[in-house]
């Protein structure tokens, strides 16, 4: 009988397996029913006992029949040999791969197991304790998460707004104010005129004329984003324009914005407010940007600031420099209305006008962006001869020669002058200005870019009287 290397045989009688015959004594039986094995030849590592074997491969069907104790002491024996040899072989042969593989599916069979608990206790859970399925709010879940994703659909195309659809609007921008504020439509016409050239608007009047209002109706009607700010004595300019936060979490400082960052600003009694504060409006007015650590961020497109202001009252105010006062556009003055407007404000407020609640009073949006940016597209269309530019620059050129003016209007005035009078030829139905519209809108334009001499002061003399003047000097181009 020859051995294979490899290959143990277990002697007749129950001798110890892995000894070659030629060197075995005769067989002698082994009283204990599980000997020791000795180790094989194909092994290098000691041979564990059986519950060791058993131990790395539970699923294996010749491991679990060790266990029997009805089997015999050859069959036990045998078996074990086979397991260690198994054993030998996985810890040889096993590859990585096949190790991630049997790692795979135990987690998967884990997971397996785990959603069957979860589906036996909901099972036996009682109807009066198990909450009632609720399909609808998931559903809703999704819809509201919609809008932070990305459209699954293409956005529509915006519809192109024409010249006249551009100007029919805005004429329903003047109608909308009207419902509210009674008898001021020459103020509501150079709102709708800063509309057009993108500019600033300072209103000036007395307590109780509707200033606040104005505006404030003025942004019901128009399709944009609106913000107040109160000027008050304590204002700081990062109140305004914004400021940096230190983010605990992140440990870096981000910049929070201001109502600066918005279409319309209403800056409420701008004079009440100290210069550093003021100041905090001149980038923002002039380049429409704001500055933040060195980085410019761009404000909204359209950008226009109206400002108030209580000519009377001059206690506790601050007067805006002349370097600001540049910046707006127009300068409008509210006046007290006659007798017969007074007494329509009246009737309106004994039929229970609110001018708190103007969504009561009707005034709806009736003028969007896309309507703003084709209305200043057709005022750049507006054809100017240069017989009435040079009438501009000689209107300007002559108030800095008045003897009564101590600064005259500068070339951004005439600059100024120049889109105020293209805007209103359009919003007449025109496509040309004419010296007409130079002399309508030169006070407006005008009348806040002039510092008076104090002796002209003293005599009584305004910027309106000098602009009269002048108007009445320059020869008008025929």
């Amino acid at each position: 009988m020859t051995d294979q290397p490899g290959s143990p045989e277990p002697a007749a009688g129950g001798g110890l397996p892995g000894t070659p015959a030629t060197e075995q004594p005769a067989p002698t039986p082994v009283p204990a029913p599980v000997p020791a094995p000795a180790p094989a030849t194909e092994l290098s590592a000691p041979t564990p006992a059986p519950e060791q074997v058993l131990a790395p491969a539970p699923a294996e069907p010749e491991q679990t029949a060790v266990h029997e104790p009805s089997a015999p002491a050859e069959v036990t024996q045998a078996q074990t040999e086979v397991a260690q040899t198994e054993v030998a072989q996985a810890q040889t042969g096993v590859t990585e791969a096949e190790v991630a593989q049997v790692q795979a599916e135990v987690t998967e069979a884990q997971t397996e197991v785990t959603e069957a608990q979860a589906e036996t206790t909901q099972a036996q859970t009682p109807e009066s304790e198990s909450p009632a399925p609720a399909p609808a709010p998931a559903q809703e879940t999704v819809r509201l998460s919609m809008p932070h994703t990305a459209p699954l659909l293409p956005e529509p195309t915006p519809v192109t707004q024409t010249e006249d659809d551009a100007r029919q609007a805005l004429v329903r921008v003047r109608d909308e104010v009207a419902k509210a504020v009674v008898g001021q439509e020459a103020t509501v016409s150079g709102l709708v005129l800063a509309l057009l050239c993108r500019g600033h608007v300072l209103l000036e009047g007395v307590p109780g004329v509707a200033k606040t209002l104005l505006v404030r109706a003025l942004s019901a009607a128009l399709d944009l984003d609106t913000a107040r700010v109160q000027f008050t004595p304590d204002l700081m300019p990062g109140d305004v324009t914004g400021s940096l936060v230190y983010d605990a979490r992140t440990a870096r400082f981000s910049f929070r914005e201001g109502p600066v960052f918005t279409n319309l600003l209403l800056a409420d009694e701008i004079n009440r407010t100290p210069p550093k504060t003021q100041a905090s409006l001149l980038e923002a007015m002039q380049e429409r940007q704001v500055s933040v650590d060195g980085r410019p961020l761009p404000l909204p497109d359209p950008f226009l600031v109206i400002a108030t202001q209580n000519p009377v009252e001059y206690e506790g105010t601050y007067p805006l420099p002349e370097a600001q006062l540049d910046r707006f556009l127009l300068k409008l003055t509210v006046p007290l209305p006659p007798r017969e407007v007074e007494l329509k404000v009246l009737a309106r407020h004994a039929e229970g006008f609110d001018p708190q609640n103007l969504a009561a009073a009707g005034i709806r949006p009736v003028a969007t962006a896309q309507d703003l940016a084709a209305a200043a597209a057709g005022v750049r269309r507006v054809d100017i001869s240069e017989a009435v530019m040079g009438y501009i620059v000689d209107v300007v050129r002559a108030t800095r020669t008045s003897p009564s003016l101590s600064l005259g209007v500068s070339p951004r005035g005439a600059a100024a002058l120049l889109a105020t009078c293209r805007a209103w030829a359009w919003l007449s139905g025109r496509d040309y200005v004419t010296p007409d519209d130079v002399k309508a809108l030169a006070r407006p334009t005008l009348r806040h870019r002039m510092q008076l001499r104090p002796e002209a002061e003293l005599e009584g003399t305004t910027t309106e009287k000098v602009l009269d003047t002048v108007l009445a000097t320059v020869p008008v181009p025929r």
